[in-house]
């Protein structure tokens, strides 16, 4: 496994579906490609052929997954932050993400295999410096930017 973007990678462990979630991801964002599999061979490990190792660009992110067995488990210690331009960019990467997966709370949701995601407006940071954004933010499963601003606006 020699190709990669960026110097530095997430590396994220799976019990047995990173293929699965590989083309999940690629499925949302069509930008994405597959950089590189390793596959089992004689010498294993597990059976000649499975995947063992999956290597995949997402918006220019190089991320790599690992067929790791049962011992780990991803938390909401990691996730991945989508910075939004537009309430309808959140609204499509919301469903896409929470399809078979779940709401949490101020913009996470954790998808189908367990990865946890932030889905935020590109000027999150300044909407919640102001108490009235954060409050609203506080109070929100999926972020409503057009309610983040308001409450933003507003004299404290």
């Amino acid at each position: 496994m020699s190709s990669s973007l960026n110097k530095i990678t997430p590396f994220l462990w799976f019990d047995n579906n990173a293929e699965a979630a590989a083309a999940f991801y690629l499925s949302i964002f069509p930008s994405g490609r597959k950089l590189e599999e390793l596959r089992a061979n004689e010498a294993g490990p597990g059976p000649k052929g499975s995947l063992l190792v999956v290597s995949i660009e997402l918006e220019g992110q190089q991320v790599t997954f690992l067929n790791g067995g049962p011992s780990n488990k991803l938390s909401d210690a990691f996730s991945f932050v989508i910075r939004c331009d537009s309430q309808q960019e959140i609204d499509k990467y919301w469903a896409k993400l929470t399809e078979g997966g779940s709401e949490t709370a101020c913009g996470w949701l954790k998808d189908k295999f367990g990865v946890s995601w932030q889905v935020v407006p590109k000027n999150m940071t300044e909407l919640v410096s102001n108490p009235g954004g954060m409050k609203a933010m506080m109070s929100m499963k999926k972020l409503d930017i057009a309610a983040l601003e308001k409450a933003a606006s507003q004299p404290q």
